[in-house]
Order: C-alpha cells, then sequence, then structure tokens
C-alpha cells in the first residue's frame, strides 16, 4: 500500500494492521467502534483497498452559468459577503441564525463546494464544522491539502429548517453568490460534495453514483469531480473507499491541470 493511501486510511480512522511481510492492509470500516473482550473478539476481516471505478474518465457537458442577479455578478469580496449576510430575497432568512458566506484561502487551487448549512454551521456562521467537518479536514489532509489551503462554500448560504432538503426557489435565489464566489476564487479543480449539490450543478436528476467517476465541467468550464458527502460517509462508512477513488481522481485532474500549465 503506497503512502498517500495509507494516509487516507488513517486519516479517516479506518483501521490498518500490518502483515508479518510489512505490508499494511485496512480492517474492518468501523465507527466509534467499543472494544470487545479479547476473548470474543473476532478476526480481521481484510477490506479490499479502494480503487478508481473502472469507467473512462471524459469531460461532461458544460454547464452554463445562471444569469446574473441583481448586479451580483459585479460584486467584490467585501461586497459579495455583505449582500449574502443581509440577503433577504427567500424565507430562509427568516429561521436562520447565521448567514454562512463560505471560508477559506480566497485565491485556491481547489474549492469545495455543498449543499448547505446544517445545525453547526448555522450556529456558527461557518461551513463544514460538525463532525461532517471533521471527516472533510481529514479527506483533505489525506491529499496534502489544510482545510485553511482550499474554499469551501455551499449552494445555499442559509440553513433549511430541520435540514430538509433546498426548495427550487431557494436556489435560484442563492445561487448567483455561489457562482460569483467560484468566480472571484477562480479554482482549477471543484470538489463537489453531495447528491444534491451535484444535482444542482449539473442541473440533473441522476443518481450521485452515476455522477461519481467523471470530470464534469461547469462555471464556464472548470473541471469539477463529485463525492459522497462527508455526512453520508459517517452513516455508511464503508463507501470511504470509494470517496478515496473519487479523491484519486480529483488528485489525477489537478495533477494534469498543472502539468499542463507549467509545460
Amino acid at each position: 500500500m503506497d503512502s498517500r493511501r495509507l494516509a487516507y486510511l488513517k486519516a479517516l480512522e479506518i483501521d490498518v494492521w500490518e502483515r508479518r511481510d510489512g505490508s499494511a492492509r485496512p480492517a474492518v470500516v468501523q465507527e466509534a467502534a467499543v472494544a470487545a473482550p479479547v476473548a470474543s473478539a473476532p478476526a480481521l476481516r481484510a477490506v479490499p483497498e479502494p480503487a478508481v471505478e473502472p469507467r473512462i474518465v471524459v469531460p461532461g457537458p458544460e454547464v452554463v452559468v445562471p444569469g446574473d442577479d441583481a448586479g451580483v455578478s459585479t460584486l467584490g469580496w467585501d461586497e459579495l459577503a455583505t449582500a449574502v449576510l443581509s440577503c433577504t430575497k427567500c424565507p430562509l432568512h427568516a429561521t436562520r441564525t447565521n448567514g454562512v458566506f463560505g471560508v477559506g484561502n480566497r485565491s485556491a487551487r481547489w474549492m469545495i463546494i455543498g449543499e448547505a448549512p446544517g445545525a453547526d454551521e448555522d450556529r456558527q456562521g461557518e461551513p463544514f464544522v460538525g463532525r461532517a467537518g471533521q471527516l472533510l479536514n481529514s479527506m483533505l489532509k489525506a491529499v496534502g491539502l489544510a482545510r485553511e489551503q482550499v474554499f469551501i462554500a455551499n449552494i445555499l448560504k442559509s440553513r433549511p429548517p430541520n435540514n430538509r432538503d433546498p426548495k427550487p426557489e431557494e436556489v435560484r435565489a442563492c445561487i448567483p453568490y455561489l457562482y460569483r464566489q467560484i468566480e472571484l476564487v477562480n479554482p482549477a479543480l471543484i470538489l463537489c460534495v453531495g447528491r444534491i449539490a451535484a444535482q444542482t450543478l449539473l442541473d440533473v436528476d441522476t443518481p450521485i453514483g452515476k455522477l461519481r467517476g467523471v470530470v464534469h465541467r461547469i462555471a464556464t468550464n472548470r473541471p469539477m469531480v463529485v463525492t459522497y458527502h462527508p455526512a453520508y460517509l459517517l452513516r455508511s462508512p464503508v463507501e470511504k473507499r470509494k470517496s478515496w477513488a473519487d479523491l484519486l481522481l480529483a488528485m489525477r485532474t489537478f495533477e494534469t491541470l498543472q502539468s499542463g500549465a507549467t509545460a
């Protein structure tokens, strides 16, 4: 097992055990498992190493950027933040505690896009700060990135009540802010996490499993890779292996872009 894969498994708290020949293999994926007495502990069962799914990686269709909304496309960072935090374009402003603008390096090469703030994000005004945020940090760490090196944003800037799915009118009101953030950051790569975010940005209803493994193009031909939302991975830890395949695709895509830029 190469060092990058080993770092990913350890960062995501997937147990790794050593063979007598010194090679490492992932053990059964468990989340916060309580240790059983030694006498009754079952033998470890090896889980196959994550591998990239056998799909041809081709650019997806270019998705057109939505039309400008009240001059959003001309706003700078400070003006945009003020517009987001004072926005009343949809009813969510009446139920939120804080607007969640986004956080990170405003000149980042990677941009992470999720669906909408949850309860923790609503309280703190920052995206991905709960358990899902901690897992996202581990995913980034596995590819050599700190949270501070990327820019993280959501499609919606206000939390939907009870974490329900965003309504179409809420997305229409909010998404010009996100596209302006993409223009300002100008990332080399977008990592889209979760079904709702992916379907919204690609304007499809395709299951997320079929959106993975392909380099899509959005926002004036920027490459985007789709993976599972960290909250889903917390509920279904076995799927972390698939998310590693997605990260491998994202890393290869980014490295290819970088090598082309320096050629």
